[in-house]
């Protein structure tokens, strides 16, 4: 059986121009996590997310305004067996003016689907070409992954963790998308309303205030403490429920082979209560609801979660 490789596509409303400019910006589609230079032939560049994936890719091939060709000259993933499964695999740019539009299709020559990495990698690339560069091209603000902060991730996670007593709801799952996916329906006013309520005005953004209604008498507010892009978010209760006020939700995302596993801890309760065991089964309906947004496009946000 003949192997496919994987490839998708967009037609945008932009010159072939605009499209070649935009693929060659790769820090403002694919990552800001990129030393070395991305757009002449030749070009030799390195990408790594946190410590998941880092690569090396030269440009082999760069004809203005019509193709763009990487080549993989290295490659270590830490969640497959075979590190090296994209060395010596080529991702290609086609640019073809349609008069008026311009189609772009991409092309992962090499990544098949009987490798480990298939589903994860097919997933990405299909959020950084049809949602990230398609918005750099269109609006000129892609969705790259932000440069890493100065602080690891253990040590926002310890510093989280070290202001927390008293007991802690924990859930897990795995929902099978990209770990962006996930982090955008986690972080923003479309993505929140999407699974939790559709009463919420939120900003991802460290220090906003959160507001989460459900139905004409009650209301959360959430305070943001940290934001560690595809990787953690967390927030403090400041308003709702007398048991809730103090409290810290905190979300981890981690790369999966299969997509990305949520670890979310509620953590400083003051006891086991009653409304601690109908918060922990409310929890786990409303991650049901953001699994299916992410996986299906559509979730139960409240009033709908518990039907």
């Amino acid at each position: 059986m003949e192997k496919k490789d994987f490839t998708t596509d967009i037609i945008v409303g932009a010159k072939p121009q605009q499209v070649f400019d935009a693929i060659i910006n790769v820090r403002g589609w694919w990552s800001e996590n990129i030393e070395g230079g991305t757009a002449a032939l030749d070009d030799v560049f390195s990408y790594h997310y946190q410590d998941i994936h880092e690569c090396k890719v030269k440009l082999v091939e760069v004809q203005s305004n019509v193709k763009v060709v990487w080549r993989v000259l290295e490659n270590d993933f830490k969640f497959t067996t075979d590190k090296q499964e994209w060395v010596e695999s080529y991702v290609i740019f086609d640019i073809i003016d349609l008069g008026g539009k311009t189609q772009l299709k991409f092309t992962h020559q090499g990544l098949v689907p009987d490798m480990e990495c298939y589903d994860v990698c097919q997933a990405a690339w299909t959020y950084y070409i049809q949602e990230s560069l398609q918005q750099l091209i269109l609006t000129g603000q892609g969705l790259a992954t932000p440069k890493e902060n100065i602080l690891s991730l253990a040590e926002i996670r310890e510093q989280l963790l070290a202001k927390q007593k008293g007991k802690s709801i924990y859930h897990r799952l795995l929902i099978k998308t990209p770990v962006e996916k996930v982090y955008w329906a986690i972080t923003t006013q479309e993505g929140l309303a999407g699974w939790w309520t559709p009463d919420t005005i939120a900003a991802p953004e460290i220090g906003s205030i959160l507001r989460f209604g459900f139905g004409p008498d009650y209301f959360k507010k959430m305070e943001v403490l940290a934001l560690y892009p595809y990787a953690l978010v967390a927030w403090q209760c400041k308003e709702g429920f007398e048991e809730w006020i103090g409290t810290t939700l905190t979300f981890e995302l981690i790369p999966h082979q299969k997509g990305c596993t949520l670890l979310f801890h509620h953590d400083g309760w003051a006891k086991y209560s009653e409304e601690f065991a109908s918060c922990s089964y409310d929890w786990a309906l409303f991650f049901r609801s953001l699994k299916f947004l992410c996986e299906t496009g559509k979730g139960f946000p409240y009033p709908e979660f518990n039907k």
